[in-house]
């Protein structure tokens, strides 16, 4: 039977046994070398694929031939919505050949930018890993998340104006709840703060509170798309690894959304807002960024 028409019992009895193996051989598991924090909408799905092309970057555990889909397992998401799960059960998405094959692994979670605790519970657990960062024009990138809201029918509200005016009442003490019940899980928080995670300095600083300058390494999603090759062979350094020849079909823009128009006013209210995070982002890295140039 081809895996894609197996029931849905046997398919969800098949990741539990694989899970089960992987908490139970946890101890022989490496912990990830990078973690890809986002951000969301932004790229890293993109990026994270691409990566998967070097010969020397391994997919989780279990990789798609264990399972009956077609790409393999991006995410965890252990420091933002699991953590409760537990250290095992985050070491059993790992392969436990990475370290004898002399490869690298990690994984990409795009609200660990944005979540509270992800940075604090990452320094922790894994000062070793390297983070990764892709980050997209701010507005560019929250009228993108918006439109993915809608187009899986999981935001009400007709349109990104009125998302946008929605957005702080939504948002109101849901970030302090997140750090006083740190089981608590806030969709508003992950999944309606449009403006909000575009704000990108802040939350990144947060994370270089934990992790020195020299282990963080940030990718413009502009300059991605524009020169792949020269953007994952800087990511490849950063992860000590020799640079490699992409195949022409490596970069796929992932969830792409159809082409639609942000109103000039908007972009214009965007611009305003976010000229202050751009401005402190660019001093925090002691760099320039595509949507800040002239």
């Amino acid at each position: 039977m081809n895996r894609a028409t197996l029931p849905g019992p046997v398919v969800s009895a098949g990741r539990s046994v694989i899970r089960g193996y992987g908490m139970g051989t946890a101890a022989l598991r490496p912990g990830p070398d990078f973690l890809l924090i986002g951000a969301k909408r932004g790229g890293s799905t993109s990026m994270y694929y691409t990566l998967l092309e070097h010969p020397r970057v391994m997919p989780l555990f279990p990789n798609a031939r264990l399972l009956p889909k077609n790409n393999h397992t991006k995410g965890v998401h252990y420091f933002d919505s699991h953590y409760d799960k537990g250290s095992a059960w985050y070491r059993s998405h790992f392969p436990a050949s990475a370290r004898r094959s002399g490869k690298v692994v990690g994984e990409g979670s795009p609200y660990y930018l944005f979540h509270p605790l992800a940075a604090e519970r990452a320094g922790r657990d894994v000062p070793e890993a390297r983070i990764l960062l892709v980050l997209r024009d701010p507005i560019e990138r929250a009228f993108s998340h918006y439109r993915e809201r809608r187009r899986q029918n999981a935001e009400d509200l007709p349109s990104f104006e009125e998302a946008l005016a929605a957005e702080n009442d939504r948002l109101k003490g849901e970030e302090a709840r997140i750090v006083s019940e740190p089981g608590y899980l806030s969709y508003a928080h992950e999944q309606q703060s449009y403006r909000a995670q575009g704000e990108y300095a802040p939350h990144l600083r947060r994370w270089m509170e934990h992790f020195p300058a020299e282990r963080v390494h940030v990718v413009a999603a502009e300059e991605f798309y524009a020169d792949p090759q020269t953007a994952v062979d800087g990511v490849a350094r950063f992860l000590g690894l020799d640079p490699a020849p992409l195949p022409p079909s490596a970069v796929k823009v992932w969830n792409a959304a159809p082409s639609q128009e942000l109103s000039p006013h908007t972009r214009q209210q965007l611009a305003e807002h976010y000229a202050p995070f751009n401005a402190d982002l660019e001093e925090l890295l002691g760099r320039t960024f595509p949507w800040t140039r002239p």
